[in-house]
């Protein structure tokens, strides 16, 4: 194996200008660093990143703490995460929490205990709190995308959950809509919390109910179930019966066309179907349903800037909040204009 050693003896200088070189050090000559960096080049060496990160304080790796790799949302902040990192010099693990603060916390002191420059992190619901707070503990910079978690002083990126939802609501009004019910995630997670208020505060807006036979809770994976709560929907009186129903996730989305599906029920002239949030690895449906999409790849690029930018010291001292607009696209799951 290649050490520095044999680099300084090729290169006939000092096993700490090597390292120099290595950590991009300004104490080196332009002509001493070109040839050193030859010889790297020459023997194939690899830096060893513990042995770097002991001189410069720094892994330079990152951490992307993410709710559910298999959500085509999470899968494209990913990737804008990924993208920003490497163009900053950085390397990106990835952790999965799967919703759960559990897992959550358990990764959270691999992280301590192993070493990461920062975390962006999509907090799992609200008792995340405890889980981030270690980091705080540590000096581990942290930004949160997607989520925000209140009483944390920190950097954001989040969804114009508000603007995002009225627009949604007031798509179906415009439609002919007025009872309209909600299939929503745990109100633990704030983009839940958010969406639910949205939606409850656009239907008095306008002068219509809020029935509480019309609002349902579910988990957010792929594979939950809500053919239960679409039932209870569809068999309540027909004049209390809703005409459309907002999912305020991709998933949820998806579940819930399912669902209808599976009951005979006709999108959209028995029942509109709206959701939050594109359904990009979906092809089938990415044309059908009508959807707000996030610029999701922006949460993890601009993200990770704004984490790198606290490593580095570089960042305002108070924390900054960007919140990003989603797409709205109209599409056939609530083109049908009722009349009651």
């Amino acid at each position: 194996m290649v050490t520095i050693y044999d680099i300084a003896k090729k290169a006939n200088v000092s096993a700490m200008t090597v390292s120099r070189v290595i950590n991009n050090s300004d104490k080196i000559s332009e002509q001493t660093r070109k040839k050193v960096e030859a010889i790297i080049k020459e023997l194939n060496y690899i830096p060893n990143s513990s042995a770097r990160s002991l001189v410069s304080k720094k892994s330079k790796i990152l951490t992307l703490m993410i709710t559910d790799i298999s959500n085509p949302f999470f899968t494209s902040v990913a990737r804008g995460a990924e993208d920003k990192a490497m163009q900053m010099g950085y390397q990106l693990l990835l952790c999965n929490s799967d919703e759960n603060i559990e897992k959550e916390s358990k990764y959270m002191d691999m992280l301590i205990s192993t070493g990461t420059d920062g975390v962006l992190i999509a907090p799992a619901n609200d008792s995340s709190k405890k889980n981030i707070r270690k980091l705080t503990k540590h000096n581990i910079p942290f930004v949160l995308i997607d989520r925000y978690i209140n009483d944390l002083r920190c950097d954001q990126v989040l969804s114009d959950n508000e603007t995002t939802t009225r627009k949604i609501i007031e798509h179906l009004i415009v439609q002919g809509h007025k009872k309209i019910a909600i299939i929503n995630g745990p109100l633990d997670v704030a983009t839940s919390r958010e969406r639910h208020q949205a939606y409850s505060d656009t239907l008095r807006l306008h002068g219509l109910p809020v029935n509480q036979h019309w609002i349902h809770q579910s988990q957010l994976f792929h594979n939950s179930d809500i053919s239960n709560k679409i039932k209870m929907l569809i068999d309540l009186p027909v004049s209390e019966r809703p005409t459309a129903i907002f999912a305020t996730s991709n998933f949820l989305g998806l579940n819930t066309v399912k669902a209808l599906k599976k009951f005979n029920i006709k999108i959209p002239e028995d029942m509109a179907v709206v959701c939050y949030d594109g359904v990009p690895n979906y092809t089938e449906n990415e044309l059908f349903l009508t959807a707000a999409e996030q610029p999701s790849y922006n949460f993890g690029y601009i993200g990770t800037q704004m984490l790198i930018e606290r490593i580095e010291k570089t960042s305002p001292e108070n924390p900054r909040k960007i919140v990003l607009p989603a797409e709205f696209h109209i599409r056939a799951s609530s083109l049908y204009k009722i009349n009651e």
